[in-house]
């Protein structure tokens, strides 16, 4: 066999090894994180809002924010005031940066178009789930899950993470799920949402964003592609750890605040159901960051 039809027997065995990899097995993978979210939606309604137990936790942490008024209270609501223009403003900056840069103007309509689709689908939900029923909780009947500007915070930094380079996303799935986990913890101490409202909100944006970025892998994959961590400095595992340590934390908070409440549910808390609340939005907010990270990574990585 001559070289050269040693380099063209190399390409041809290389490649469709290359496919079926980015292909057919990462599209289970991410077929299963979709339907994952919806589950996740329904599970979080279901303990939440119709179960007597989800409802006194869900309420008894909102009403434990209160501790918390005054400067916490104050520099939340000016947050979550800007919140809204900052979102938009940050995306808007990004996307636009890259389309016009890297020329990759399919990959910005789908993510503008899922960033979209995430927080019309979260504003449907509001009016077609039904309102808390009477479970003998002290609480307002109407539905507030999903939280609003939680899906606005987490599908904005949603497309940022699915347009820029894969050596980019680990360092902006820390930083976007950052960004979301601290509007819904702010939108708890000001009393705006409960923790299942925040959760739900992320799941909401897991269902629609994964399947748009799943396309733009398909559309784009002359950039999605990477050599793994280390290549550049965005790409450091560091942000994974960082993820993990922050996931770790919540976990211990959760488990030290719940261990003080249950079983049982005591009424004689003034701030453990608050903390395992927000324990509860840290945990589902980083889980997300490093699910994402690693489930485009594997879908990019390089042979």
């Amino acid at each position: 066999m001559s070289y050269q039809q040693f380099r063209v027997s190399g390409r041809s065995s290389k490649r469709p090894h290359r496919e079926r990899e980015a292909g057919a097995g990462s599209g289970v993978l991410f077929t299963l994180a979709t339907a994952a979210s919806f589950l996740g939606i329904a599970a979080t309604y279901y303990f939440f809002v119709r179960t007597t137990a989800g409802q006194f936790i869900d309420e008894s942490a909102l009403v434990e924010a209160t501790e918390l008024s005054g400067s916490a209270g104050r520099a939340s609501t000016e947050f979550l005031d800007l919140l809204p223009m900052l979102s938009l403003a940050i995306a808007a900056v990004v996307v636009l940066f890259v389309t016009v840069a890297r020329r990759r103007w399919r990959a910005a309509g789908i993510a503008v178009l899922a960033c979209v689709a995430a927080n019309l689908a979260t504003q449907l939900l509001k009016f077609v789930i039904p309102d808390r029923p009477n479970r003998g909780v002290q609480t307002l009947d109407f539905n507030s899950l999903p939280s609003g500007h939680t899906t606005l915070a987490a599908s904005a930094a949603a497309a940022v993470f699915l347009m820029v380079s894969p050596r980019w996303r680990p360092l902006v799935g820390f930083l976007g799920s950052t960004f979301a986990v601290a509007t819904g913890v702010s939108t708890l101490i000001n009393q705006w949402h409960r923790p299942a409202d925040v959760v739900a909100a992320f799941l909401v944006v897991g269902a629609v964003m994964l399947p748009a970025g799943w396309l733009i892998l398909r559309t784009g994959s002359s950039w999605n592609v990477w050599d793994g961590y280390g290549e550049h400095w965005a790409a450091s595992r560091l942000w994974v750890w960082l993820s993990v340590a922050s996931l770790l934390a919540g976990v211990v908070v959760a488990a030290y605040s719940l261990a003080q409440i249950l079983p049982g549910l005591s009424q004689d808390s003034t701030v453990d159901y608050f903390w395992a609340g927000t324990a509860f939005i840290v945990v589902a907010g980083y889980a997300a960051a490093l699910g994402g990270t690693w489930l485009f990574g594997r879908a990019a990585r390089r042979i």
